[in-house]
């Protein structure tokens, strides 16, 4: 019911923003409603990105660096992440556990493919903070390497920009590095990676 609701209204939108449209680019036709429930039809549908997602669904163990200072050794530790899909294969979901900076920590994230925008998107919320943090980026020709982008404010001002590199090497072995700069013109420092393998 909620589907129809919302599918009702971006037609009764896209309906009312055609003409606004129509007149500033005299030579389009006008919109066919039929055609673009069709169309949103369409990209509702999961596609050959979701299917790889579907793919990493299971148990995993995690080995996690962190570079807290540069040229110093990373901090060490171990976790587990548990995976499924959400919402008939649109959207890969994780339960994350382990240890950020020697605490207990756990993260929720959700990744997927916006068709729309042909852009990968990620949605993380864990216990180190109270927002939500968001990426979206895109990947490699055959979908294995994603490449996301994303930054949040810092506590003392300024924000910090992050660089996120996704690695799927197969259905049993994924690898997440986080990238970071701080304010204007810094220098870019790997301070996060995290060697998913998938439970047997």
């Amino acid at each position: 019911m909620r589907l129809t609701t919302f599918a009702a209204i971006t037609l009764c939108t896209m309906l009312t923003v055609s003409p606004a449209l129509a007149k500033e680019k005299k030579h389009e036709k006008p919109t066919d409603p039929q055609a673009m429930m069709e169309l949103w039809k369409k990209l509702a549908q999961p596609g050959e990105p979701h299917k790889l997602f579907a793919t990493l669904a299971g148990s995993w163990t995690t080995q996690t660096k962190e570079w807290m200072e540069p040229g110093k050794p990373p901090m060490e530790s171990t976790g587990t992440a548990e995976t499924k899909m959400l919402l008939d294969g649109r959207f890969l979901y994780q339960e994350y556990n382990a240890q950020m900076m020697g605490l207990p920590f756990s993260g929720i994230g959700i990744d997927g493919y916006d068709n729309v925008t042909k852009k990968y998107v990620t949605a993380w919320i864990d216990t180190m903070g109270t927002g939500i943090f968001f990426m979206e980026g895109t990947a490699s020709a055959d979908g294995k390497t994603i490449t996301l982008k994303g930054s949040h404010p810092e506590p003392g001002g300024g924000k910090m920009s992050h660089r996120a590199v996704w690695t799927i090497k197969d259905a049993n072995n994924q690898t997440f590095e986080m990238y970071g700069t701080h304010g204007h013109g810094g220098k870019e420092m790997k301070f996060l990676e995290i060697v998913y393998t998938r439970k047997s």
